[in-house]
């Protein structure tokens, strides 16, 4: 694996980009992402439809992060992250101070796991206001103010009240979430992409043996009428290219050949 030494900012992403997870770890880490990030937009806005909405993401986290492995998933994969980038002192070409300052990072969010606990997402599940809307959620509609009363109650709260409490659940999950984050972001920058070209909109790939490769990354150029449908496993994959008219019409692949950049992390 080779990193690129650049300052780390999770806000970053470019676009249009697609991915496809090699590994169930991988569709855990991006599904937590996506919750988390969905998560931090909704809570700084002052309406109750999005403080609703923080409410829903904060309790498809709850339900992600309650299985048991996932911590020390996380966990593992920081090791395996520091140990490859602790390997990089000794060659000249790259950057000592910002290695350093990388490895401090994620020894930072590694401590803060560990000072977590592995109950740290207990005092959610015994959170008995997060418990009635999780439990009224199985049901299309269930989370109605007549339903739910007390919620309906929070959520005419000023926002600065509303804030408290978001800021007090997203402190308990922040440790294996932002470690989450900064992990995917190695991930995603430890490969240069690569100018491909799928003939008549597809490509396929097949793996060298014994790869330990989590993530494809597919790009294409600002503004394509096309998006990729990325499908396969650790060992290949396959990558067509499907040209999308409107929400009416079902999108077929493109006979054309297609200019694209991939990365394979």
């Amino acid at each position: 694996m080779k990193y690129k030494i650049e300052q780390f900012d999770p806000t970053t992403r470019r676009s249009p980009e697609y991915e496809l997870p090699l590994s169930e770890r991988m569709r855990t880490f991006l599904r937590i992402e996506f919750l988390y990030q969905q998560y931090n937009y909704f809570i700084n806005l002052d309406t109750d439809w999005s403080s609703r909405s923080g409410v829903s993401s904060l309790l498809e986290m709850m339900s992600i992060l309650s299985r048991g492995d996932i911590r020390s998933d996380v966990h593992k994969e920081l090791d395996r992250h520091i140990g490859i980038l602790t390997s990089y002192h000794s060659q000249p070409a790259v950057d000592a101070n910002i290695l350093e300052k990388m490895v401090e990072n994620l020894t930072h969010r590694r401590n803060a796991l560990r000072s977590a606990g592995t109950n740290f997402i207990q005092p959610l599940r015994d959170n008995e206001f997060l418990s009635a809307i999780r439990h009224r959620s199985t049901i299309p509609g269930g989370t109605c103010e007549f339903d739910l009363p007390e919620f309906g109650h929070w959520l005419r709260q000023p926002l600065e009240r509303r804030s408290q409490d978001f800021q007090k659940w997203l402190s308990m999950i922040e440790p294996v979430c932002n470690a989450v984050i900064e992990l995917l972001w190695l991930i995603r920058e430890s490969t240069e992409p690569s100018e491909k070209s799928a003939i008549n909109g597809m490509y396929q790939h097949k793996m060298p043996p014994y790869s330990h490769d989590q993530l494809v990354r597919v790009t294409l150029s600002e503004g394509s009428h096309l998006f990729p449908e990325i499908s396969g496993n650790q060992h290949r994959f396959t990558v067509r290219f499907l040209e999308w008219c409107d929400i009416n019409q079902r999108a077929i692949q493109t006979h054309d050949d297609v200019l694209f950049r991939i990365s394979i992390c």
